[in-house]
Order: structure tokens, then C-alpha cells, then sequence
């Protein structure tokens, strides 16, 4: 296929040079100028919608109205292209972009993705896929190159970011708990690495517990994925929350907690600097 990247960012670069290697027609434009050894570089997002795919990984709502909304991109599209939104957006936007898209028949799917840009690099993304039956199909080559599995989650795209959004609110409500966990047991003696050997081999033993809690017993922060586009997706999920109408008290903490971080510098840091900021730790690691 004839792929079109519109964002090369530590993701972005990543998914092309995988794409590259499974023998797809790359091409890319980017705000930054950065270049993929393999990528052609585009001009102008415009010039992507020539492509049979186009994979946008632009940072937030913002980002893609400006670059791909107020100009009217969709508007001016050839027929058949598949505009694939990998990006973390709100739910509210995605169904803007919905109705965008079908307004001027073209095929939009949404494929945020849990995974950090390791986890991309080694083709093992987990996809959360939502669109049409039809749409999705065709991007079975794609995501089989990306992803480690495809996730369904309906043909309505705005379902995917929910679950995205969702997923990593639960991420930093599990940080969080671990901090708070180790305010408990660090007072009476017991080590953060004896705590986590216990939690990880018994009740939590998932990747977002390995993960982070190997930043949180090492004390170290170094951005993996930034706490500034936490704190983006925390009010992502809060707007969500808002829009239906339902109460979410633990993601108002923690919504409050990485606030806090970012407040006090850490805004480069990996996201699980909210831990530092609970355990009093944060100054230390500025």
C-alpha cells in the first residue's frame, strides 16, 4: 500500500520505518522536518490524502484541527482513502470528525494504541480499532505490521478513545495506588523492591505494575511518556466523564495529582512522577 504519515514524532518514526520494512510506500510530513530513512517527505499534509492510507499521529485535538480540519483537507480528498486517527483525542472531537468525514464520504477509523515507543519499534502495539467492518478490513495489513493485536471496538470511533482515554486513566489511578502503598509500608520497615517482589508475583502483575513500579523503586522519572500528555488524557477522560453526567472521584485525584507534578516542573517526566509528588519525593527529582 501506499502509507501517508501526518506526525513523526517518537511513535510516528517507529510505525514507519516498520512499515518500511514490510516493503510499504512510506511517506510523511511532519511540523518538525523530522526524516525516516525510507520516508518520503511530503510538503504539505494535503499531499498525504494521495495516499491509499493515511495515518495521522498529531499530538491532541488541537494539533489536527489546525493541520487537518480548519484547512479543509477532508473536503478536497480523492475517494477511496482511509484516514486512520492513531492519535489520543477527545470523544467529543471524534465525533466531530465523524461527521466530518462522512459528510464528504471518506472512510475514517479510529486505532488509538496502548503501547510506548518500544513497544511500537517492536511491532507489538495493542490497537484499539473502531469503523466501518469494510474500512477495517483493508487495514488488516496495516495493523498486522503495527500491532501485536486489534482490539474491535465497534464502528463508531468515538468508542475507541473512550476505551484509550479510560485505559490510561486506570494506568495513573495504578501508580497512584502504588505510591500510596509504599507510603504505608516504607513507615514500617518494609523495602519498595520486597513490596512490588510481593504485589507482582501475587495480586498485580500486569505490565503497568511491572512497568512503573520499577521507575517508583529506582526513583528515577526519565520520560517514556511525558506527564504533560497525562495530564492531557486525565482531562480527556474528565470532560468525558462530565459530558454523561457521572461522578469519577478517583480520577478527579489523580487528574489533581499530576496537575501537582507538572506544577512543580516535572511536566518532561515520565507520567509516573505523580508518584514522586505523593511520596514527597518530587523536589529531589527535579
Amino acid at each position: 500500500m501506499k502509507i501517508a504519515l501526518i506526525g513523526l514524532g517518537a511513535m510516528g518514526r517507529a510505525i514507519a520505518t516498520n512499515l518500511v520494512h514490510d516493503g510499504h510506500d512510506v511517506c510523511a510530513w511532519t511540523r518538525s522536518g523530522r526524516t525516516v530513512e525510507g520516508v518520503a517527505a511530503l510538503q504539505t499534509p494535503e499531499e498525504a490524502f494521495n495516499a491509499d492510507v493515511v495515518l495521522t499521529l498529531l499530538s491532541d485535538d488541537a494539533a489536527i484541527r489546525s493541520v487537518i480540519v480548519d484547512p479543509g483537507l477532508v473536503s478536497r480528498a480523492p475517494s477511496g482513502v482511509i484516514h486512520v486517527v492513531m492519535s489520543t483525542i477527545s470523544v467529543a472531537f471524534a465525533r466531530e470528525l465523524t461527521e466530518l468525514h462522512a459528510l464528504y464520504g471518506m472512510a475514517y477509523v479510529a486505532s488509538p494504541v496502548l503501547g510506548r515507543p518500544d513497544v511500537a519499534a517492536a511491532g507489538a502495539l495493542q490497537i484499539l480499532a473502531a469503523g466501518g467492518a469494510v474500512h477495517l478490513d483493508r487495514l488488516a495489513p496495516v495493523f498486522a505490521v503495527l500491532g501485536r493485536r486489534v482490539w474491535p471496538m465497534g464502528e463508531d470511533p468515538s468508542g475507541a478513545y473512550a476505551a484509550k482515554i479510560a485505559c490510561n486513566m486506570m494506568i495513573t489511578m495504578a501508580i497512584e495506588a502504588m505510591a500510596e502503598a509504599v507510603v504505608l509500608t516504607e513507615a514500617s520497615g518494609v523495602s519498595r523492591e520486597a513490596f512490588f517482589d510481593l504485589i507482582l508475583n501475587t495480586l498485580f502483575g500486569s505490565r503497568s505494575y511491572q512497568v512503573y513500579s520499577g521507575n517508583i523503586a529506582k526513583r528515577v522519572y526519565e520520560p517514556g511518556f511525558r506527564a504533560s500528555l497525562g495530564l492531557k488524557d486525565l482531562r480527556l477522560a474528565t470532560e468525558a466523564g462530565s459530558a454523561v453526567g457521572h461522578e469519577l472521584p478517583m480520577l478527579a485525584a489523580v487528574f489533581k495529582r499530576m496537575g501537582e507534578a507538572i506544577a512543580a516542573g516535572h511536566g518532561e517526566k515520565d507520567w509516573s512522577v505523580i508518584a514522586a509528588q505523593t511520596l514527597g519525593e518530587a523536589k529531589e527529582n527535579h
